[in-house]
């Protein structure tokens, strides 16, 4: 088997067409690495708006910091891809020191596999008969490395069925869950039922450690204690030589509460015994919401996050026109939810640029979106602001993950807001 599956997804060959929303002008398809020769430029009004764009300097400062703190504990990054599904993201969080790529199905998982990711933690259940199969082409190349997570022995029944007749042996980490939150084995009972399944299909399933994630619970002490679990069920399961992995798989943390399960996972002392991965993701391109505020909150009780030089940086943003101003108060903008997130909380207009003159500037601080539809925002402003037809604002946004999937082509731009790169995405 080759390094990939479908040659015209072979990175070398990566092109972008002329019909992608929130690019400039180009007549027929070009090579990623030709974008930047077509010298585009937001503030000269090249790309045509709405246009979500990511801050290469903030990339490479979220990029540098995580890792830096991630590395202050000794432990492993694996960050959640699933955030951006872009792989050349993907590639820059590897050569930054990243232990491999997280991902939540086996499509994602292919995406990234086709695109050079060479060790996957799928941080889900592996169901289905195609989705197996999926993975089961993929584990043909013998440096392709691969987890997904049990918490069921019906489930496990099917993995190791469908692998005994593929002659493959899966990897398999046992997810760890609480009651009343998603998936993962909920006592004592469930668990060693799981163990046991995983006994009777040890040919074809490998368990290779323990997995949770803590952000289905919004309470610090509740989620110490699901992580002192995970603790001592590593610790038994090692003593009782369950594993089939050395070192043996201990993995947590979204983006929310990343610095606690670093701090309890790394005290646990487990030593080399023990290869503790984190998976955040949303801190790549950070936001002005509920990452933000759960930012905050880290850099108020972790000492090695105080320590550090500055914080997280929101990287992305949607620039748009205003397009109609027929109320004093009011303005419309032509961005909507086909655009950006609002599940999280509405954009906020942060920068204010009219085109040819000079620099954007900071919006005042009383503009706020209100609603939005399909392709439209109202903007609430004051009677006397000077915004007009034609003006450009560049909005934060809440929520990552579900910007990044409105859009194919995202446009990277450079301090002086020049198109340096471009980042596609496969949702």
């Amino acid at each position: 088997m080759g390094s990939h599956l479908f040659k015209d997804e072979h990175p070398a060959l990566a092109t972008i067409g002329p019909l992608n929303k929130g690019l400039g002008f180009f007549g027929e398809s070009v090579q990623e690495e030709d974008i930047t020769s077509l010298g585009w430029n937001l503030l000269h009004e090249d790309l045509s708006l709405p246009s979500a764009v990511l801050y290469q300097d903030k990339l490479l400062h979220n990029l540098d910091w995580m890792q830096q703190f991630i590395t202050a504990y000794g432990v492993k990054l694996a960050p959640h891809g699933k955030t951006t599904m872009a792989p050349r993201l993907f590639q820059m969080q590897l050569e930054k020191g990243a232990w491999g790529i997280t991902l939540a199905t086996a499509q994602q998982t292919l995406v990234a596999y086709e695109h050079g990711v060479r060790r996957v933690l799928m941080a889900n259940q592996l169901v289905g008969k195609e989705n197996m199969a999926i993975i089961a082409r993929l584990l043909q190349d013998p440096a392709f490395e691969y987890y997904c997570l049990v918490d069921s022995a019906a489930q496990v029944d099917q993995l190791g069925a469908f692998y005994s007749e593929h002659g493959q042996r899966l990897n398999v980490l046992l997810e760890l869950g609480v009651f009343g939150g998603r998936t993962g084995a909920r006592d004592q009972e469930q668990l060693q039922a799981v163990l046991a399944a995983c006994s009777r299909w040890s040919g074809s399933l490998a368990l290779s450690g323990i997995e949770i994630y803590e952000g289905v619970l919004d309470d610090e002490a509740a989620i110490r204690a699901l992580l002192q679990w995970a603790v001592s069920v590593t610790r038994k399961l090692a003593e009782d030589k369950c594993f089939e992995r050395a070192p043996i798989l201990l993995s947590g943390a979204g983006s929310a509460w990343y610095d606690v399960v670093a701090e309890v996972f790394s005290s646990a002392g487990f030593g080399d015994a023990v290869e503790i991965v984190l998976r955040p993701g949303c801190y790549l391109t950070h936001d002005i919401g509920a990452y933000r505020e759960a930012q905050t909150k880290i850099l108020q009780r972790n000492p090695i996050a105080q320590r550090m030089h500055l914080g997280l940086l929101p990287a992305l943003q949607v620039w748009a026109y205003v397009q109609s101003a027929p109320e004093a108060e009011r303005a419309i903008v032509g961005m909507g939810k086909r655009d950006a997130a609002f599940d999280a909380g509405l954009p906020v207009p942060a920068l204010h640029f009219r085109p040819g003159h000079g620099r954007p500037h900071g919006a005042p601080g009383h503009w706020g979106v209100t609603k939005m539809m399909d392709q439209h925002a109202y903007l609430q402003v004051a009677a006397h602001d000077d915004l007009r037809v034609g003006d450009m604002i560049g909005f934060d946004i809440s929520h990552p993950c579900l910007t990044f999937d409105k859009w194919r082509a995202l446009p990277v731009l450079d301090a002086e807001y020049q198109v340096v790169d471009v980042v596609r995405t496969f949702f």
